[in-house]
This record gives C-alpha cells, structure tokens and sequence, in this order.
C-alpha cells in the first residue's frame, strides 16, 4: 500500500484570528494513521468565499492520490451550492481526497489502495455524498449565524448600544513590539498568525 501525500490547509475566518490553531491536532492526527503531513497551507479568509489563495495553491501542487487534510468540514468550506460544487469539482480534478478530521467517514482515503478500483470509487463515491451534506450543513450554520450577528446588532443600535467590533489590544501591542524589533509588516503577521492588514491597521491606529 502507498502512503498518500498529505497535504493540510488551515483557515481562519479574520486577520484576528489563528489560522494555525489547529496544526498541532492536524500532526497528531496524522501520526496516528502513520501518514505525514508534507505541505501545509495556511490563510485568514471567509469560508464563504471562494477566491482564497492558499487553497487554490494547494489545489495546484497536488497530484492524482494527494490527500487534502482539514480539521473539520468548515474549514475548507462554508460556500453557497454553486460554488461549493464549483470547488468540489476543481478538488476532483485533481484527484485530491478529502480527509476531515471531523468526518470519520473521510478517513479511508488515508488507506485506501490505488490497486483496488472498486472500492476506491467507492469509498469515493459515499464520502462525496458526506462531503455534501456537511458542507451544506456549514452553509447553513454560516447563514444562521450572520443572520443572529445582524439581528443582534440592529436592536443594540436601537438601544444606541452599538460600538463595532473591539480591538484586539492585545494582538495590536505585540505587533507593535514586533514592528519595533524590525519585522517586516509580513513576517509579524506569519509569527502572530493574523494577516497582513491587521499588522497595517495597528501601525496606523498608533500613529
């Protein structure tokens, strides 16, 4: 049997956010089953879009048999049927299999033998089905989600109540720190896992 490629791609939502969070539960897991995780992708963008950069990298490094290794379904998507069916299809092409850590089902593509046409269609053919279901699962929760965010903020301005979202005084200090020792806008966004207009909003909210 041969041990697939595994890619693993980690997103997160905001630039205040820690798109690498989950690298540490992504290694484990793929030590357990005896794979290695060969490339990592990492980025802060909605799940919701589909223009994101790292994924369409990942997309395009890999060959027939890559395994594209997420933590949960969420992760890679939370995109409208049109375009999920648009990415799923770009992700097939490759020949990339999915494998979620939350998706017990998705797991036999980490073992599954390439000699055996049978059960790898398959296999391929019900975690395809799965994948469906939960990516329109996370588009829903998505969906319910931004509908309670705007419902939630329309009665706090009738309260007057309404501020906008805090800053993060914490993430923005360290940044500066980092700024300040000589890292470039770049590099202090890779070692504080926020993006590159985060750094930016918190040099010019300073000055």
């Amino acid at each position: 049997m041969l041990v697939p490629i595994v890619r693993a791609y980690l997103r997160a939502s905001t630039d205040d956010q820690d798109a690498n969070r989950a690298r540490g539960a992504l290694k484990a897991f793929a030590k357990e089953r005896g794979v290695r995780i060969v490339a990592w992708y990492t980025e802060n963008a909605s799940g919701a879009k589909g223009d994101r950069t790292e994924l369409a990298r990942l997309i395009a490094d890999s060959e027939p048999g890559d395994v594209l290794l997420v933590e949960q379904v969420d992760r890679l998507t939370r995109l409208n049927k049109a375009n999920w069916d648009q990415l799923k299809a770009a992700i097939k092409t490759a020949g990339l299999r999915v494998v979620a850590v939350d998706l017990p089902t998705s797991y036999a593509a980490l073992t599954a033998s390439s000699d055996d046409d049978f059960t790898g269609r398959m296999l391929d053919a019900v975690n395809s089905m799965l994948l469906d279901m939960a990516a329109a699962m996370s588009r829903k929760d998505y969906e319910d989600r931004r509908r309670r965010q705007a419902e939630g903020i329309e009665k706090a301005r009738e309260r007057g109540a309404y501020k906008g979202r805090p800053v993060n005084q914490e993430l923005h200090n360290r940044i500066l720190e980092l700024r300040s020792a000589g890292f470039s806008y770049r590099k202090t966004a890779e070692m504080l896992g926020c993006g590159v207009s985060t750094v930016q909003r918190a040099v010019k909210q300073r000055s």
